[in-house]
């Protein structure tokens, strides 16, 4: 596996480069041909707090995981578990459909006695989505509580999904 690794506000010593290699380098178990993925990592510092984030792109998927610690080794462990897990799941769900195509991304490893649980839709809820602008829409999203809000946008007419986002700024998705 490839794996380029892109910083910013830290330098990359080679102690780190190293780890991040021997880290990820332990996912290769998992797929197929490991050899034609590329995992990139991105470092990212700000304050005291240390952001690892990998995204693998593969086959009709895209593996990512990010987590911030103090520590930058502590905060890589955290993503090469994140991934691994994305990793174990994704095998469970590809298994139980019939898709050749898609297992053929993941090697054949044993998942042990994990037993996936796959989530059931336990609600169903429906509403008239009256028109409103994004504002009011992100006003509403608020009061409710939610850290996301579905709207009919006044200027499109499509229906649009407001998001609050982790560095609490807003995420706007449309339908088209």
């Amino acid at each position: 596996m490839k794996i380029n690794i892109h910083s910013s506000k830290v330098e990359i010593t080679d102690a780190i480069k190293n780890y991040i290699d021997t880290k990820i380098g332990k996912l290769e178990k998992y797929f197929e041909n490991p050899e034609e993925l590329t995992a990139n990592v991105l470092i990212k510092v700000t304050n005291i707090a240390q952001t690892v984030e990998v995204t693998i792109p593969i086959r009709r998927a895209i593996l990512r995981a990010e987590d911030t610690n103090k520590d930058l080794y502590s905060a890589i462990d955290l993503v090469y578990e994140k991934l691994e897990r994305q990793i174990r799941k994704n095998k469970t769900r590809m298994s139980r459909r019939n898709n050749k195509e898609n297992k053929a991304v993941f090697t054949d490893f044993d998942l042990g006695n994990e037993v996936e649980e796959e989530g059931v839709v336990v609600k169903r809820k429906s509403f008239d989505a009256k028109p409103m602008s994004e504002e009011e829409a992100i006003l509403q999203m608020e009061l409710l509580g939610h850290s996301f809000f579905a709207f009919k946008d006044t200027n499109t007419n499509n229906v649009s999904v407001v998001y609050k986002r982790k560095d609490n700024n807003y995420g706007i998705i449309e339908m088209k």
